[in-house]
């Protein structure tokens, strides 16, 4: 793995202000948080920091206020509970630039904690210009990323900063890019993925790439009718992107090629809606109605996937196997889940899942504390399983 220095390198910073990028575009209801979860991510950085004796200048965006002022979009209501969470005070600076960021971080002690206010009210975040990359850097000695989730954008507070000030990857950054080394990067084989989701159209990139790494992929969700219909199966009603069907063959060729054994569904679960408590029932592949919707892979694919679990030492997990937020169609998704999380808690399987529904598929099957490591960070833990390089990243590499 390429080194990245951490907070084990920075070396005496007692007095010296760290510049921190995190990630608290939380969810907020009426002016509060709704889900705190970003919040207690950064925690094991800021209070490391704390400990160390620096002053910690938080750096954040919230929402989309295109560079202006936008009051809607302030992070002032975070601070009651990043307190909460710290058990300490954090004071709030009205800009993250100039006289008022520079003021409050002035009347900081060491080990004080302050969150500076929205870098996008500024048109040079998002530009990453060196200008605004510079005024951020005047305000600290050294800048920590602890932002994966934003790590794939290259913004003045995500990558610009890190060549301006002696740059770390901080807790929650060096804990994402070791587990995602483990299941990419440097993996135990055999490698299993798993790719779930409606359309295949939004994972053409992550279907490409991952053919040339992996030793089996399996296929579900949505976009598994694509590759069924490519090979000539009736899937009735179901969502399938037909005009990429050659498309799809070509995913299967390359993956003949790279040695990736592919892992269709062998059964599925369809129903005329997608209802709760509606009629449901297996079939056979040759057995879809021309009013079927396929809603979940059946009991035997599954089983199959269960089975190359057991076969495996490493998986990558993104996207569910079906419509899991609707029972009975999360059966698939909550079964491998499951199998997944006891090979992983039992030491037999290094289980790495990542991106929005994935996450929300964990949580349903109540086995995201089980896996070896589950990432939040969406947009850019699925740019790294593209292949893709990401700027906050590599603006760390020595």
């Amino acid at each position: 793995m390429t080194s990245f220095p951490t907070l084990d390198d920075t070396g005496p910073i007692a007095g010296q202000t760290a510049l921190v990028r995190v990630d608290f575009n939380v969810p907020m209801e009426d002016g509060r948080v709704t889900d705190d979860t970003r919040l207690r991510v950064a925690l094991p950085t800021i209070q490391r920091l704390r400990d160390a004796g620096a002053k910690v200048a938080l750096l954040a965006h919230f929402d989309r206020p295109k560079g202006k002022v936008v009051p809607a979009m302030s992070l002032k209501p975070v601070v009651d509970d990043l307190e909460r969470l710290l058990g300490a005070p954090v004071r709030f600076a009205e800009d993250c630039v100039g006289e008022a960021a520079r003021a409050v971080l002035d009347d900081l002690d060491a080990g004080g904690v302050a969150l500076l206010e929205n870098v996008r009210f500024h048109p040079g975040e998002e530009a990453n210009d060196p200008a605004f990359a510079a005024q951020l850097a005047a305000l600290g000695q050294l800048y920590v990323n602890d932002a994966f989730s934003a790590a794939h954008r290259a913004h003045a507070s995500t990558e610009g900063l890190a060549h301006h000030l002696p740059a770390f990857a901080g807790e929650s950054m060096r804990r994402e890019l070791e587990a995602l080394d483990k299941a990419l990067g440097t993996p135990v084989k055999p490698v299993l993925g798993i790719v779930g989701g409606s359309k295949v159209s939004t994972k053409l990139d992550l279907l490409q790439n991952l053919v040339t790494k992996l030793d089996r992929l399996a296929i579900g969700g949505g976009m598994a009718n694509t590759f069924l219909h490519a090979q000539g199966v009736d899937v009735g009603a179901s969502l399938c992107e037909k005009d990429l069907a050659d498309t799809a063959r070509d995913i299967m060729a390359a993956a003949r090629r790279a040695d990736c054994e592919l892992l269709l569904p062998v059964d599925v679960v369809v129903a005329k809606a997608v209802k709760p408590g509606i009629e449901a029932g297996v079939r056979a592949l040759d057995r879809i109605a021309a009013d079927d919707l396929i809603l979940d892979a059946g009991p035997e694919t599954a089983a199959r996937l269960k089975r190359a679990m057991d076969l495996s030492k490493t998986l990558i997990w993104n996207g569910p196997l079906g419509v899991f937020e609707v029972p009975p169609f999360d059966a698939a998704t909550v079964a491998a889940a499951q199998h997944a999380a006891t090979l992983a808690k039992a030491g037999q399987l290094t289980a790495v899942a990542g991106g929005g529904d994935t996450v929300a598929a964990l949580n349903h099957a109540g086995v995201v504390d089980d896996m070896t490591f589950v990432s939040t960070a969406g947009g850019a833990f699925l740019e790294w399983m593209e292949g893709k390089p990401l700027p906050g990243v590599d603006a760390l590499r020595r």
